[in-house]
């Protein structure tokens, strides 16, 4: 086996697409990457225990822990030193993770939860990432409760669903954006109370210290210290966005109000499996947009461009077929 390509050491063959090659177009390849998967078992192994062929589920961003360690033993695989991504990571026997553009994939039952059947798996695959990485800050911090005032900067694939899992929990939602066009969308198809336009002061300003807690869901450099100000007195700034550049952090305003940032990334296997619950029970579903497989590269130049609501979820089992 030593010798064997890692593709070639997998039981079973699979069929799978890259986005691009070098001519610039769709090309069939071994595999590509990507996480938020959604299907249905058809095939288990002798020792599976929780799920049968015929069943709804799903993988998202990770596959494999140490299974030993504290956050492991807490349920909190994602923390795991030794996690192991979906997509490009490295399995325990050496081969490479490929992720979920492929006609079939296999995985350890202990990182695939259960899609209830009232739960579609086209709305079911974006919870498995960006559904858990909202849900799960709401619930650690404890910012989950009835009657707060949540506020959700940033009102894309991660922004909408803090908005929708907050208005579920009985929050009340501020989306705080730089888009004055985006406040139809939020207040009347996404259900939030109130919206602010962050480079309006005269907004921000009637807003101070109205906040339990501000969920940033924003991945481009941005000023924290507007946001601070929104926040009451001991209470949180958390980041699930990942900036590609430092941001900087105003130590002042923490200190004068006990205020605090934080941070969250994603969520364990039985939080996943709370919320995929959570969703299906409160009818939560992410704003899609279905494709082809042969339409990836339109998708790609329009998710460049911010023209998508709010997620493209690619239909694999209808339409990627294998060529010769």
């Amino acid at each position: 086996m030593g010798s064997l390509l890692p593709e070639q050491q997998h039981p079973k063959e699979a069929f799978g697409w890259a986005a691009r090659d070098s001519s610039g177009h769709l090309s069939p390849f071994k595999f590509s990457r990507r996480h938020e998967i959604a299907g249905e078992v058809t095939e288990v192994g002798s020792k599976v225990e929780k799920f049968k062929v015929g069943d709804k589920v799903g993988v998202g961003c990770l596959v494999g822990s140490c299974r030993s360690c504290y956050n492991c033993a807490n349920n909190l695989e994602n923390y795991c030193p030794k996690m192991i991504f979906t997509y490009a990571g490295k399995y325990y026997d050496g081969s490479i993770t490929y992720g979920g553009y492929s006609n079939i994939m296999v995985a350890d039952e202990h990182f695939v939860v259960r899609i209830p059947d009232d739960l579609p798996l086209d709305a079911a695959a974006p919870l498995l990432c960006a559904g858990i990485t909202v849900y799960s800050p709401l619930r650690y911090y404890g910012v989950d409760k009835p009657g707060l005032n949540i506020g959700v900067v940033g009102l894309g694939g991660l922004g909408h669903l803090a908005v929708k899992f907050s208005k579920a929990m009985g929050a009340k939602v501020t989306v705080i954006s730089t888009s004055p066009n985006k406040k139809k969308e939020a207040i009347e198809n996404l259900g939030a109370d109130s919206f602010l336009i962050s480079g309006e002061h005269d907004q921000m300003q009637a807003a101070v210290g109205t906040m339990d807690a501000i969920i940033d869901t924003v991945s481009a450099p941005h000023s924290l210290l507007p946001l601070l100000g929104l926040l009451k007195s001991h209470s949180k700034l958390i980041l699930v966005g990942v900036p590609d550049k430092p941001l900087e952090l105003p130590v002042f305003p923490l200190v004068l109000g006990r205020k605090a940032v934080a941070a969250s990334c994603f969520g364990g296997l039985k939080e996943t499996q709370e919320m995929i619950d959570f969703a299906a029970k409160h009818e939560i579903k992410p704003d899609i947009e279905v494709i082809p497989v042969d339409y990836v590269n339109t998708a790609m130049e329009r998710l460049a461009k911010g023209d998508v609501k709010y997620r493209f979820v690619i239909d694999i089992g209808n339409t990627m077929k294998p060529t010769s």
